[in-house]
């Protein structure tokens, strides 16, 4: 490795290590050593820390041992007659300074807690979000497992200007991967180019301004450090399996832009640890031999045009994209746009005015593949401010295509529209709701490009179901009225044809294995009356997966015997579940908290959690950040019920699961139900009440308590006796 590199890094990293000690003992003096201390709303201290050395820093007096840990890492500085073999020393330099980084950051958090603004977009008078919350993360870690988010780029400092900012943004964005913004370069900070340009930043865009120096470039790492111990089931303290697993499955790679600093030498090092490479704009010498990173560790002197496509060779990573013939970009990044109303140029349905989608099959002969039509105004025909009722009617057809296969095609409209740049789509059925921005219509947007997507997107992705694709497109009311009526008859067949289907109607089960690249011990049984915990996939996406991609992660499960109709354990699933494991779950449950139940990812919608003195269980969303009667936050409660483990008492679940009549079935079911926080109960109200019915008790619905009565089991405890709560009645839990 460069001697200039190293010799760089690790004066860099004695630097920033008595940055952050100079910055400790002045927080020392002011505040004591048991001045609580950690990043916002998370479960993981600080988690670069608490990844490699399984040590939890709650307090200022506990940095005093990483502080120590850190002094053991740092190498004597270089000098001309101090030659070594550079690499082992420069890269424990950058563990250190990753590890002095996050204490300096977090002493930040103390002395100015509104330095950052803790939040998933910027605020008018802030754009540095600082460190993402757990919610955040569990929210777009998720991508990163799923494929949706292949990787993300540590930006160091700004380009030459706004424009080639822009652009080497925009390139990312269309890349899938995202921006993680640090720093400047002369005064320069690409986060603040992008604004002035008129681009849209924060978790949304997957453009995120983290923070205005180099130290953040530890909520980059530490989001690494986290999707592993998250999603991949690394234990804290296992330092070699996270850095083994980010450098083989998280695509990531700083760019560094302009003058490069001893400072952020030394954070390059550290970022090599996690097989990060750094490309540069700037003439630095390179390493170029492979050892940690897959190729290269560092490149430089990369034209502005080049960079996006060097980084990502570099890293290795692969990057699936097809073009769509429209004038606007398109991709995931562009999924969480939000078009304001200074943005606005116009909008369809969604109360404003009619809306409706639909997509029906078709015999073969009634279908042209690639039509698309517009019935009624264009873009081009109306002025800005004038809205119009709008239908799109799909019509598929092929010869493996089934009608229940429906749904599931006419679900991918809400994320394929929102993929395109400048557009947004909310809801579904007939209660769709699309605006359009103004820059949209600057560039050319039609309603027609909207069909050019849904029939190429649908064509790709399911391909092996489909033969044709046409898409109607009106914005006639008598003619999108005309749809509605076509739709509504659609929604009720396939609503009724849905709910008639349960566990004891199909012998075939399906199992989802796509996060096992992150839980290897994971497997999610998907049943016709248990959803994925994800939400997103139910048995008939399932069924519809395995037709498209019969080795893919959707497989049919023939469910066997049952042996036990209560907790739900089947011959068949029992088997498949060891397979595909790998002997890690022998048995599994399909209904049971307490009894072997289900492994989970960390993908989970909410969690479910016994509580004893209450001989009842909760349930808590993923969108609740208070205290929980179990003494625990959501994020706490991921790590016991994540990472591929089973947990009696702790399991992953969808919120679809909450209503349905497997509910806890070996615990007794609904009537074991005693907290859910109340954003839940109101979501999912109707279905609630329904099946309080069902089970008899209507009044079972206003026992159920919420944060309003308590956040401790003795609050609840209390709760449940004053309405006379089933649980309490029932045989013991535990």
């Amino acid at each position: 490795m460069s001697k200039i590199i190293c010799s760089a890094a690790i004066r860099g990293a004695h630097k920033i290590v008595d940055m952050a000690e100079e910055s400790y003992e002045e927080a020392l003096k002011k505040y004591g050593a048991d001045q609580e201390v950690s990043f916002p709303n998370t479960a993981y201290f600080l988690p670069i820390i608490y990844s490699m050395l399984a040590y939890k820093v709650e307090k200022l007096g506990d940095m005093k041992d990483i502080f120590q840990e850190c002094r053991r890492l740092l190498p004597p500085l270089v000098t001309d007659n101090l030659w070594l073999p550079y690499l082992a020393p420069a890269l424990d330099s950058g563990m250190a300074t990753f590890f002095a980084e996050e204490m300096y950051e977090a002493i930040r958090y103390l002395n100015e807690p509104n330095f950052y603004t803790k939040t998933e977009d910027p605020t008018p008078d802030n754009i540095w979000l600082g460190a993402a919350d757990d919610l955040i993360f569990r929210k777009r870690g998720v991508e990163f497992v799923d494929g949706t988010a292949p990787g993300f780029a540590a930006i160091m400092g700004a380009p030459p200007d706004k424009e080639v900012a822009s652009k080497i943004a925009l390139e990312l964005q269309e890349k899938n991967l995202y921006i993680f913004m640090h720093d400047h370069s002369n005064g320069i900070r690409m986060a603040e180019q992008l604004v002035d340009n008129g681009v849209q930043i924060g978790w949304n865009t997957r453009l995120v301004p983290f923070g205005q120096s180099y130290t953040t470039a530890v909520f980059a790492i530490g989001f690494a450090c986290r999707v592993a111990m998250a999603f991949g089931g690394v234990k804290p303290g296992d330092y070699k399996g996270n850095l083994i697993y980010n450098k083989d499955r998280t695509f990531a790679f700083v760019m560094a832009f302009g003058p490069v600093s001893d400072e952020w030498y030394a954070n390059a090092a550290g970022a090599i640890n996690w097989g990060f490479p750094t490309i540069s704009d700037y003439d630095i010498p390179e390493v170029l031999p492979t050892g940690i990173c897959t190729y290269e560790h560092v490149v430089s002197n990369v034209p502005h045009d080049e960079i996006v496509q060097k980084a990502i060779e570099v890293r290795g990573l692969k990057v699936s994209i097809t073009k769509i013939d429209i004038p606007l970009s398109f991709g995931p990044a562009f999924e969480g746009e939000r078009i304001r109303k200074d943005d606005l140029f116009m909008e369809m349905g969604g109360g404003r005015t009619t809306g409706v989608e639909v997509l029906v099959s078709k015999e073969m002969d009634e279908v042209e593949d690639g039509l698309v039509t517009i019935d009624g105004p264009d873009m081009s025909d109306i002025k800005e401010g004038q809205n119009l009722p709008i239908s799109i009617l799909v019509e598929v057809a092929g010869r493996e295509m089934q009608s229940d296969f429906e749904p599931i095609l006419e679900r991918q409209f809400h994320h394929l529209i929102n993929y395109v740049q400048g557009i947004m789509h909310i809801g579904q059925r007939n209660i769709m709701w699309i605006r359009i921005g103004k820059a949209a219509i600057e560039k050319g947007f039609s309603l027609k490009d909207i069909g050019k997507v849904l029939h190429g997107k649908l064509h790709q992705e399911f391909g092996a179901i489909l033969d044709k694709v046409q898409v109607k497109i009106s914005t006639k009311q008598e003619e999108v009225d005309k749809v509605v009526e076509l739709a509504k008859g659609v929604y009720t067949e396939r609503d009724l044809r849905l709910g008639n289907m349960t566990d004891e109607t199909e012998e075939v089960f399906y199992s989802c294995t796509l996060c096992q690249s992150f839980a290897p011990s994971h497997v999610c049984v998907i049943t016709p009356e248990r959803v994925g915990m994800c939400g997103a996939y139910n048995w008939l996406d399932g069924k519809a997966s395995f037709q498209i991609n019969p080795t893919g992660p959707n497989q049919p499960i023939d469910k066997g015997d049952c042996t036990d109709p209560t907790n739900g354990y089947f011959t068949g699933i029992n088997e498949f579940v060891n397979q595909a494991s790998r002997g890690a779950v022998p048995e599994v449950s399909c209904y049971s908290l307490m009894n072997n139940p289900m492994t989970a990812c960390g993908c989970f919608e909410a969690i479910a959690a016994m509580l004893p003195q209450c001989n009842g269980i909760m349930v808590v969303n993923r969108d609740y950040m208070g205290m929980t009667p179990s003494g625990m936050k959501f994020t706490t409660l991921a790590g016991m019920a994540g990472g591929g483990m089973q947990t009696p008492g702790f399991m992953g679940v969808s919120k679809h699961f909450m209503t349905s009549k497997k509910l806890f079935l070996a615990e007794g079911g609904l009537k074991r139900l005693v907290w859910i926080p109340k954003i839940l109960k109101e979501e999912i109200k109707d279905k609630l009440m329904e099946r309080c019915k069902e089970e008899g008790m209507p009044e079972l619905f206003d026992m159920i308590a919420t944060e309003e009565q308590g956040e401790t089991e003795e609050e609840i405890l209390k709760f449940l006796k004053k309405v006379g709560h089933p649980a309490l009645e029932m045989e013991a839990a535990m």
